[in-house]
């Protein structure tokens, strides 16, 4: 036994990959068959307590796999990675699934071009999300990817017909009971299914809580032809988890010591989260970036995957900006005039050169000041603070700790405030005057600059 790896013998058939194991009479024992290890033998994940097991313990097949409960009775509730109730409550479902399933075929996948408005300024506007998308929010600790995440909860509840799945993978146990707090505590507890697989649990517990969560919206999708968000907090954890068991397993990492099974693990997990002709599955992750490190392996597997991608960044959250969205180091792919639209990306293109020169401009500012820039640049200069500003925004997740009250901007307002910006005409207001509002119309009977 090796922590969570054990190797099992068997005198007759040996059990297929990711058959549940169990101990003869201890039902509460759960192995999972995860490869051979030599003739007759397979190594077994555990996924339970191991207190229970002891060499020469007789173990039994089922047959099975994992399964979880689907559909309805799972809304509003806590899971985990079995599908047995967290939150002190019965549960009690008609239908089970189980957690493996094929990527659906290519013929059956589709591609919708419609804009998925989340009413946050800074991602309608320059990182929009395309329904039926992959979204990943990057950063590093303590810069606001779960706060983005439950503000983008919150917001999708605006849409009809859709199922909400949030997947919780390493969490810290009280980061997971601020989360349930948070969405009781705001009426959004009813509309959410949870999985949770938190970081006291056993490492192959928390590497299959995603395939968990995934079955969850894969019901949706196929059975009730259901759009779905699907909310994944986050990523790295996954990866870290899989790093874990494949070292138990001996098995020769890379030479950033990733497991060498690293590009396999991210692909099964999110090939699975596609949409198809029946509905969509909307995937919103965030991702911790160790020490800030872009270029991290395990970092740029995931990235490949996302067709918008948020970047959090910890200079912009110093300033007391947020979200802390560095809006140059992001990025969409949803950035076409037939998708947003000609008016859209127009604006998209003209506020994007405006802020790579304000880029340049400031650091000539920082050392000789704003006064020895040309006129045309100090237009420039001033016309991007005041657009950077305007991005920032009151959520309503954090209103009781900031005092101010949340803000739903719609995409249209948006994109028709960063008109006037760029176009010049709130020049006279003061730049201070845009934090923190919703649209330009809360700029009336502030005072204009002398």
């Amino acid at each position: 036994m090796r922590e969570n790896i054990v190797e099992v013998a068997f005198s007759g058939v040996q059990p297929f990959r990711h058959e549940l194991l169990t101990l003869e009479g201890d039902n509460s024992v759960k192995l999972e068959a995860y490869s051979s290890s030599r003739e007759g033998t397979v190594f077994a994940l555990v996924l339970s307590d191991v207190t229970a097991l002891f060499r020469g313990a007789v173990v039994t097949r089922t047959g099975e796999v994992i399964t979880v409960p689907v559909g309805s009775a799972v809304n509003g509730r806590l899971i985990n990675v079995f599908g047995e109730p967290q939150d002190g409550k019965d549960l009690m479902a008609l239908a089970r699934r189980p957690i493996y399933k094929p990527a659906p075929p290519y013929t059956d996948l589709f591609i919708h071009k419609e804009v998925l408005e989340t009413g946050i300024k800074a991602v309608d506007f320059f990182m929009p999300m395309r329904k039926g998308g992959k979204v990943g929010i990057f950063g590093g600790s303590g810069v606001g990817k779960t706060v983005l995440i439950l503000e983008l909860i919150h917001n999708a509840e605006l849409l009809k017909n859709t199922a909400t799945i949030f997947c919780g993978i390493g969490e810290r146990i009280r980061e997971g009971h601020e989360l349930y707090e948070s969405l009781t505590t705001k009426k959004l507890l009813s509309k959410v299914s949870l999985v949770f697989g938190e970081i006291n649990e056993k490492a192959a517990a928390r590497f299959r809580v995603a395939y968990a969560a995934t079955t969850l919206a894969e019901y949706y999708r196929d059975e009730e032809s259901r759009d779905v968000i699907f909310f994944v907090d986050n990523i790295y954890r996954f990866i870290q988890a899989g790093n874990e068991v494949s070292t138990l397993l001996g098995r020769i990492p890379s030479e950033d010591w990733y497991q060498p099974t690293l590009a396999s693990d991210v692909g099964m997990f999110e090939e699975r989260l596609l949409s198809t002709k029946n509905a969509a599955i909307t995937s919103i992750q965030a991702i911790y970036v160790p020490a800030d490190d872009m270029s991290d392996s395990g970092i740029q597997t995931a990235f490949a995957y996302f067709d918008s991608i948020i970047v959090l960044s910890r200079t912009v959250a110093g300033e007391g900006k947020y979200p802390a969205i560095d809006i140059l180091a992001s990025s969409s792919s949803v950035i076409d005039p037939d998708i947003l639209g000609k008016q859209h990306y127009d604006l998209f293109v003209e506020a994007e050169k405006i802020l790579k020169r304000y880029s340049y401009l400031n650091r000539i500012v920082s050392i000789v000041g704003e006064y020895e820039l040309a006129k045309e640049d100090q237009v420039i200069y001033h016309r991007a603070r005041k657009l950077l500003n305007y991005m920032t925004q009151s959520f309503f997740v954090t209103s009781d700790q900031t005092g101010r009250p949340g803000k739903f901007v719609p995409r249209a307002k948006t994109i028709a405030d960063v008109a006037d910006i760029i176009s010049g005409k709130v020049d006279s207001a003061p730049e201070e005057a845009f934090l923190y509002i919703g649209d330009l119309g809360e700029l009336r009977g502030r005072p204009k600059r002398t």
